[in-house]
């Protein structure tokens, strides 16, 4: 299937985007590799020019990166990481993460909004971490978003679609790509976001406090391509109270 996700003009094969965080250097190529990434996140801080833990040097070439604004409590912080990112050479993805709450960790969408106005502006290509509100999103797609990342549940939760008719709504209404991030625990839960509609996952905390990283990355991937194919199938009807057999139970008794 000819069947690309396409963000910012780029186009991915890859719906699984790993979030790098949670790794140790030595495994983000691994679990790369076995999940299929094509684009990667990574925090300012282990990007560091000259330092020796970098973890540039781990991640496999033609991987896009998608830094993130870790750590930025609002628009101006989010901004100045952003552009520290673009100049270490990270590209020009850019995730933008405002949280100011230490405690739940839940994104502020006003901030966010005012920073992705100003990087769009700027040439970034800017990806939006929020909660899911419609409203919100409408705001950060006129502010020049190139995709919407709703939250699935709290950041390492592993709870799974805690927001899923949010995230349906988001689907049914926003017409830029829309990818699931934060609390997916399973691949079975990364199917199901694929099956609502949403272009793409990204998963870190599952793969990376699973017992086999790599085994694990490899499962989302097919999760994943699974459930992007039913979408693309068009799944099957749901009867509410009758039941009706998958072949005629009597006709052949008519010959």
């Amino acid at each position: 299937m000819n069947d690309t996700l396409n963000i910012g003009g780029r186009e991915f094969q890859s719906r699984f985007i790993l979030g790098s965080g949670k790794f140790s250097l030595e495994m983000t190529r691994l679990v790369i590799e076995n999940g299929g990434v094509e684009m990667a996140t990574l925090a300012l801080r282990r990007a560091g020019a000259g330092g020796k833990e970098n973890i540039l040097d781990y991640i496999p070439k033609g991987v896009t990166l998608l830094p993130n604004t870790s750590g930025a409590r609002d628009a101006r912080e989010a901004v100045r990481i952003a552009r520290l990112a673009r100049e270490l050479g990270c590209g020009d993805f850019i995730k933008i993460e405002v949280i100011p709450d230490t405690k739940y960790l839940l994104p502020d969408n006003g901030e966010t909004i005012k920073a992705t106005e100003i990087l769009a502006k700027e040439g970034f290509i800017v990806m939006p971490y929020m909660h899911p509100d419609l409203i919100a999103a409408r705001r950060m797609a006129d502010a020049g978003a190139a995709a919407i990342m709703p939250l699935g549940a709290p950041i390492g939760s592993n709870k799974g679609l805690l927001t899923r008719d949010f995230i349906k709504i988001l689907v049914g209404e926003i017409d830029l790509p829309i990818i699931v991030d934060a609390g997916i625990g399973r691949p079975s839960q990364a199917c199901e976001a694929m099956e609502l509609g949403v272009a793409a996952v990204m998963a870190n905390t599952a793969v990376a406090t699973a017992g086999d990283a790599g085994l694990m990355a490899s499962a989302f991937k097919l999760a994943i391509e699974a459930g992007r194919r039913a979408w693309l199938a068009g799944p099957g009807r749901v009867l509410a109270y009758a039941a009706e057999a998958s072949s005629p139970l009597t006709g052949f008794l008519e010959d």
